[in-house]
C-alpha cells in the first residue's frame, strides 16, 4: 500500500504543490488582514484546514486527470515514455480511483467552510471541472499554457472567497486583490509552462498537439515568455498599492523580477539542457518568497 502511495505521489509530483500553494497563503493571509482591520478574526483554524486540503486534493485530481489523459500521448514521448501509466508502474484503475477520491475529498474538504460560507461549496464541482479542463486543451489550441495559469490562478483566488464569501456577495470589488494576485499567477505560470515545453517541440508537431514552442518556434516562445514574465512582476507591483503592502514587499518583488531574469538566462534556444533547473527551482523560490514577504509585510504592518 505504501509503495502504491508513493508512486501516485510521483505520478502527481506532489513536490510541485509548492508552486500553488504559497499564493493560496498569501491571499488566506491578506483577506484574514482585511477581516480583521473590520472588526472580525484574524483566522480560523477550520479555514486553514480547507484551504491546506483543498489545495492539496485539488492539485492532485488535476494532475491525475492530466496523466490519465495523455498517458497514450506520454508512451511516444522519449522525455515521457517512463511515466508511470505507459511504463506499466501503476495501472489505470489505480489511477481512476486515486483521482476520484481526490475529487471527493475535494468537495468534502470545502464542507468546513460551512455554515458561515456557502459558496466555497458551490463552486467545488465547476472549479474541478474547470481544472480537469486543461488536460484536453492542447489538442485544440496553442493557449493550453494560459489555460494552466488560469487553474493555477484559481487559488489565490478561491482562497480569498473560502474567507471573504459574504462580502464578495455583497461587493464584487472586494475580491480585486485576489485578481490582481491571481492574474500574476496566470501570467507567471503560463511563462514557465512555455520554456518548459519548450523540450517537446518536435514531439508535439509529430502527435499533432498545440503549443507556444511548437506553433512559433523555441526562439519566438522564449520571448513570448520572457513578455508574461513581465507582466507578472507589473501585476505584483499593482498588489503592492491595492493590497495595502509596504517596503518589504516591493523589494520581495524587485528580488522576484531578478529570478525571474536569472530564468531567462539559464535557458538558452540552443540549450535546453538547464529547463528543470529554472522549472523547479526558480519557480520554488518565486512561490516561496512571495508568500514569506508578503506575509511579513502585512504582520510587521500591525505594529
Amino acid at each position: 500500500m505504501f509503495a502504491s502511495l508513493r508512486k501516485l505521489l510521483e505520478l502527481v509530483r506532489f513536490s510541485h504543490t509548492i508552486f500553488a500553494l504559497p499564493f493560496a497563503l498569501l491571499a488566506a493571509v491578506m483577506a484574514w488582514e482585511v477581516s480583521r482591520a473590520e472588526g472580525g478574526p484574524a483566522w480560523r483554524w477550520r479555514e486553514l484546514l480547507g484551504i491546506l486540503i483543498c489545495m492539496v486534493t485539488a492539485r492532485s485530481w488535476a494532475m491525475t486527470v492530466n496523466r490519465i489523459a495523455d498517458r497514450r500521448l506520454d508512451a511516444t514521448n522519449p522525455r515521457t515514455a517512463g511515466r508511470h501509466l505507459p511504463a506499466g508502474l501503476l495501472s489505470l484503475s489505480t489511477v481512476v480511483a486515486f483521482a476520484v477520491a481526490c475529487a471527493v475529498a475535494f468537495v468534502a474538504a470545502t464542507l468546513l467552510f460551512l455554515p458561515q460560507n456557502p459558496l466555497p461549496v458551490y463552486l467545488a464541482v465547476p472549479v474541478l471541472a474547470f481544472l480537469a479542463g486543461y488536460s484536453f486543451t492542447k489538442r485544440f489550441t496553442s493557449l493550453a499554457h494560459f489555460w494552466l495559469g488560469a487553474a493555477l490562478m484559481l487559488s489565490p483566488i478561491c482562497a480569498w472567497i473560502a474567507i471573504r464569501g459574504q462580502q464578495v456577495l455583497a461587493d464584487p470589488a472586494d475580491l480585486l486583490p485576489s485578481l490582481v494576485l491571481g492574474g500574476g499567477v496566470l501570467l507567471w505560470v503560463a511563462g514557465f509552462d512555455i520554456i518548459y515545453a519548450c523540450q517537446d517541440v518536435e514531439a508535439d508537431r509529430r502527435a499533432g498537439l498545440f503549443s507556444v514552442p511548437s506553433r512559433l518556434g523555441v526562439p519566438a516562445a522564449l520571448r513570448v515568455a520572457a513578455v508574461c514574465h513581465l507582466g507578472t512582476v507589473g501585476l505584483l507591483a499593482l498588489l503592492a498599492v491595492v493590497g495595502g503592502f509596504g517596503w518589504i514587499y516591493i523589494g520581495g518583488v524587485v528580488l522576484i523580477a531578478g529570478l525571474l531574469a536569472w530564468e531567462h538566462w539559464l535557458v538558452r534556444p540552443d540549450d535546453l539542457s538547464r529547463v528543470n533547473i529554472a522549472f523547479f527551482n526558480v519557480n520554488a523560490a518565486v512561490s516561496i518568497g512571495i508568500f514569506v514577504v508578503g506575509s511579513l509585510d502585512l504582520w510587521l504592518a500591525r505594529f
